[in-house]
């Protein structure tokens, strides 16, 4: 198990305590080797992303997706089918029908544009959107004109 010290950053930085719970949770999530369920993430665009996730046998009952702190939060539980579940034998059972719960970390100002399940797979749209006060603008040059006048005593 590699393990990394990041106390040496932590010491002469302020406000990165987000980054370091992070790097943390995906060293845990990496050891953990839990691959279920199989997903890809996208990129649409400059500010477009998709979460594409392999969700056979999950009705869009079964699956709720969850958007708070930062943090995407998808869960699939299934509803024991009952009578109809016990009648049936399996010769061979290959696709999971367990429930799961997967979190992505959302970048600041990422939200959730929509989700679609099609075909078994999961699709979950992702945009950026920067507010106005926080885009990059052009701030134009005075003719000659004075900005600061003195105030009379």
């Amino acid at each position: 198990m590699t393990t990394f010290d990041l106390s040496p950053l932590f010491r002469s930085t302020i406000g990165f305590d987000r980054m370091g719970r992070m790097l943390e949770t995906a060293a845990r999530q990496d050891t953990q080797g839990n691959g279920y369920p199989p997903y890809n993430i996208e990129a649409g665009g400059e500010d477009e992303y998709r979460i594409t996730m392999a969700v056979a046998g999950f009705a869009e009952g079964d699956l709720d997706i969850t958007a708070k702190d930062n943090t995407l939060t998808i869960t699939g539980r299934t509803v024991d089918s009952g009578e109809a579940g016990a009648a049936r034998r399996y010769l061979h059972r290959g696709i999971a029908n367990r429930a799961f719960e997967r979190r992505f970390q959302l970048a600041d100002h990422i939200r959730v544009a929509g989700a679609a399940l099609e075909n078994g797979l999961l699709h979950v749209d992702l945009v950026r959107e920067v507010p106005e006060a926080l885009k990059p603008r052009t701030i134009p040059i005075g003719g000659g004109r004075k900005l600061l006048k003195k105030k009379a005593a």
